[in-house]
């Protein structure tokens, strides 16, 4: 790796893959290492900055949606079905952000009445979902992952025209995810000499699948480890 070159987007993802891999293990076998979820900080911004090129680039963006919806609801189903849980992965974050991403861009290109009301009905569900619902059943953990501050990161940096202002976005919403969530969230600032290293190419090699399946299958991996270790 070449850093004169710069980093492209399979490198960053495979860097962002191995810090939420110490997060999420951290998290489930190793709580007092806290360290592990200090690093995991860098993930999500990334990942974010990811999916808004994942958004500009993908030649099909319908199956790039059904792809990722499936994986959320996927991962969701299992959740819920070994702990319980209503908290929403990360994946169901991302899906809220593509869908929002979506609705933005076909008000731009169209400019119309119709689009116009379904951005609005698109960003209102999403404010739904992440504020209002939440606080409707305080019983429960439904939760969105990194809150409505999340979901709409990578809305920013899809629409911020050049790389400056999409690092500024990118810090103005980690910011916005230190000062909502918890102290540790400001090591989220560690991502962003990464993501001025990108070079805006997506790599030689076609990782999707390795990308696609990793998230569910990481995650699989703890859960059987902490059970095996109880």
């Amino acid at each position: 790796m070449k850093l004169k070159e710069g980093l492209n987007n399979n490198q960053l993802k495979l860097i962002a893959m191995f810090t939420m891999l110490l997060d999420h293990a951290g998290r489930q076998l190793f709580p007092e290492a806290d360290i592990l979820m200090t690093i995991g900080r860098i993930a999500f911004p990334v990942f974010s900055y990811m999916i808004a090129e994942g958004c500009k680039y993908t030649k099909n963006k319908k199956k790039y949606l059904l792809i990722m919806a499936g994986m959320a609801l996927g991962c969701q189903c299992a959740y819920f079905f070994t702990s319980g849980s209503l908290y929403m992965n990360v994946l169901m974050t991302f899906v809220l952000s593509i869908l929002c991403i979506y609705a933005g861009d076909n008000f731009r290109k169209k400019k119309n009445f119709t689009s116009a009301l379904l951005m609005a009905l698109q960003f209102s569900a999403v404010i739904f979902l992440c504020v209002i619902l939440p606080r409707l059943v305080p019983e429960t953990d439904f939760t969105i992952d990194y809150g409505i501050f999340g979901v709409l990161l990578p809305v920013g940096v899809y629409f911020a025209p050049k790389k400056s202002h999409k690092l500024i976005v990118t810090s103005v919403f980690l910011i916005l995810l230190a000062l909502s969530m918890n102290p540790r969230q400001w090591f989220g600032f560690l991502s962003l000499p990464l993501l001025i290293l990108y070079n805006g190419k997506r790599g030689k090699k076609n990782l999707k699948l390795l990308f696609y399946i990793f998230y569910p299958t990481h995650l699989a991996v703890i859960y059987l480890i902490d059970m095996l270790i109880q």
